[in-house]
């Protein structure tokens, strides 16, 4: 009988499958940590369907939403198909589609203004939140966002091996070709470290994180990708097309953008109470 481990050889062979299939660098990193989350897991064991059940359980008695549970079991799953171990693949688990979202997780736009506010001291991080939020970019894409581009005011964007155009508004395009010309950056990536390269998702996320407290801001809702489905919802606010939403934010399946665009709670009961059923 096949002994199955996990090991560094074949983990390292599955990063460069996943590179060679084109997925973006964060898919990559995402996929290799929910793997060694599961190694950890296992640790001597062998890789059995019976373990892997047991580690979806696990993952469950820990209480991890169910998205994020069946997020890191699609990733485990792809590593057991590409090694040939497809009678270990489990299923994932059935969920409700949700019509509201939990208040804590979101992010308000009053929220973000108090952020802006608390940012002001730092220029850089001030504009790249004001970029991420006025344009629905993910953060990995703040590379396209060039000297070249903003004059242009547009940029192309390719993720995830499709392209697609982004406008750039031009209150923000002056606002950046300001913020380029005082740094002095003639040409290139606006947004880069102090070494020339373009700024990374971490360097982005710990800037944000530092604003919390003077913002008034709970951390959990602190993060690039909530200035994103703020933009989604925003828009949705005013246009009420969930497919051009979905074609700005360069999603394959409308389903994804229904997610962004989903209320909270509170929102919700006060849609409820205005029905005027309870006599």
């Amino acid at each position: 009988m096949e002994t199955r481990r996990i090991t560094q050889k074949q983990t390292k062979a599955f990063c460069q499958y996943l590179i060679q299939g084109e997925k973006s660098t964060a898919t990559v990193e995402k996929y290799l940590r929910d793997v060694r989350a599961f190694s950890a897991y296992i640790g001597d064991g062998l890789v059995t369907k019976e373990a892997v059940l047991g580690y979806k359980k696990n993952l469950q008695d820990r209480n991890y939403a169910v998205r994020s549970i069946n997020s890191m079991l699609a990733s485990l799953n792809s590593l057991l198909a590409f090694l040939g171990w497809t009678d270990c693949r489990v299923k994932n688990l059935k969920q409700q589609n949700q019509v509201y979202c939990t208040e804590e997780k979101e992010l308000t736009k009053a929220e973000y203004l108090r952020l802006l506010e608390a940012a002001k001291k730092k220029p850089r991080l001030h504009l790249v939140m004001q970029t991420i939020c006025a344009t629905g970019i993910r953060v990995s894409e703040l590379r396209f966002f060039s000297v070249e581009n903003v004059k242009k005011g547009e940029a192309v964007v390719r993720c995830k091996g499709k392209s697609r155009k982004i406008l750039i508004p031009s209150k923000l395009s002056k606002l950046l070709l300001k913020y380029a010309k005082k740094e002095k950056i003639r040409s290139g990536v606006i947004f880069i470290d102090r070494n020339g390269r373009p700024l990374n998702r971490s360097c982005i996320w710990a800037q944000m994180k530092q604003l919390c407290q003077a913002a008034g801001v709970k951390p959990g809702k602190v993060f690039p990708h909530n200035l994103r489905k703020l933009f989604a919802r925003t828009f949705y606010g005013i246009e009420k097309d969930i497919a051009k939403l979905a074609d700005i934010l360069g999603h394959s399946s409308i389903d994804t953008t229904r997610i962004y665009i989903m209320t909270t709670g509170i929102e919700h009961r006060r849609k409820i109470e205005r029905l005027g059923l309870v006599i």
